[in-house]
């Protein structure tokens, strides 16, 4: 009885995790991709045909609804959809115009989708469409892929593009790699051990039904739920309980000779530059000492000139934090993004502690 209950259960729609401003792109996007595909369909044709408008609002619903899905992808639209006209049109001529061949049609354009990974759902109304769609489509032929199947797609593709490109949305939705701060072959640090990409691999070909979901954007939202249970893990533990208060810094007119020394005498390997009031205007770093923004050593290639002021090296754009901010916030930036140090700042900017690689381990080694 429970398992009845609970497959009555999955009858129940699922919400869409869709926002206000999602649904309403989503809605204008398509309506005006549609208009230009019925203008063309109407020119290809001679006259307005339901039957083939009816594809391409499908299309319209993955490429501006449902952007990030495989099935919306370029070559899932221009691919599925000339694959399909071509078998449609294929079985129209060989077994007549009817049932029969709707069925075969619509049947042989998935199984060839598949393998040429462009499935797009709206590529079966297409091959239906190639057989009963009427004299006119029967007319044209093979010339039916063409135009208007292949010229519509693109038309649709290409007010995709603009459209959700001007939305500020991520299309062609490929994956975002994150850049690797020492340019090596390394994974990032986030990626090594725990959970790995060929994981991920081997758990979905185990699940073998296909997902509306790419295996970058899973690693994508694991990553990302991962990086909430760790903010409500350690989400108690702000900088302002770890940071180093009594900070060494310099200013911006110092000489270099200053810089070294402190940088010797504390043994830190870096200095956060401030301006007479102690706000934050850049950092200096032992590397900064030995290569120069021009891609040139300071030195020892030439003479060490220790009276160039500090602002002469320093790097002017600094990530900071805040006393207030979780140090589960903090823990990306150190892993993956290189930093070994961040000062921490309030909200004039004035520098009022520092925060190191080794601050983030020890404190996490406690929490655990």
């Amino acid at each position: 009885m429970s398992t009845f209950k609970a497959w009555l259960r999955s009858f129940h729609p699922a919400p869409l995790a869709a926002g206000s401003r999602e649904r309403l792109l989503g809605c204008v996007g398509a309506g005006l991709g549609l208009l230009l595909c019925e203008w063309i369909g109407r020119r290809a044709l001679g006259t307005t045909n339901p039957w083939f408008i009816a594809p391409m609002g499908a299309s319209a619903v993955l490429l501006f609804a449902v952007p990030a899905s495989p099935l919306a992808q370029p070559w899932s639209i221009v691919g599925g959809n000339v694959v399909s006209a071509l078998i449609g049109v294929g079985c129209g001529m060989l077994l007549g115009h009817n049932g029969l061949a709707a069925g075969i049609a619509g049947a042989l354009a998935i199984a060839a989708m598949f393998p040429l990974r462009c499935l797009h759902p709206p590529g079966g109304a297409v091959a239906l469409t190639a057989v009963i769609g009427g004299p006119a489509v029967a007319a044209l032929g093979f010339g039916f892929v063409l135009w208007p199947v292949l010229v519509n797609s693109l038309a649709l593709l290409a007010v995709a593009l603009a459209f959700n490109n001007l939305a500020r949305r991520r299309y062609p939705h490929g994956p975002v790699t994150p850049p690797q701060p020492h340019r090596t072959a390394d994974p990032l640090p986030s990626e090594r051990g725990g959970l790995t990409r060929e994981d991920l691999d081997a758990a979905l070909a185990a699940h073998a039904e296909p997902l509306d979901i790419s295996r970058d954007d899973l690693a994508e939202l694991l990553g990302q739920a991962q990086a909430l249970a760790q903010r409500r893990r350690f989400g108690r533990i702000l900088c302002a309980d770890i940071m180093s208060r009594d900070v060494v810094r310099v200013a911006t007119d110092a000489p270099l000779r200053e810089a070294w020394a402190l940088l010797a005498r504390h043994k830190v390997k870096a200095l956060p530059v401030t301006d007479a009031a102690r706000r934050l205007v850049g950092i200096v770093s032992l590397h900064d000492f030995f290569v120069e923004h021009t891609a040139e050593p300071a030195f020892p290639s030439g003479p060490f000139d220790g009276e160039r002021p500090v602002s002469a090296i320093m790097t002017g754009r600094v990530r900071s934090a805040r006393p207030e901010q979780p140090i589960a916030e903090l823990v990306p930036v150190f892993s993956d993004g290189g930093l070994h140090h961040m000062p921490v700042v309030d909200h004039d900017d004035t520098v009022v502690g520092m925060l190191t690689q080794s601050d983030l381990v020890a404190a996490l080694a406690k929490a655990g």
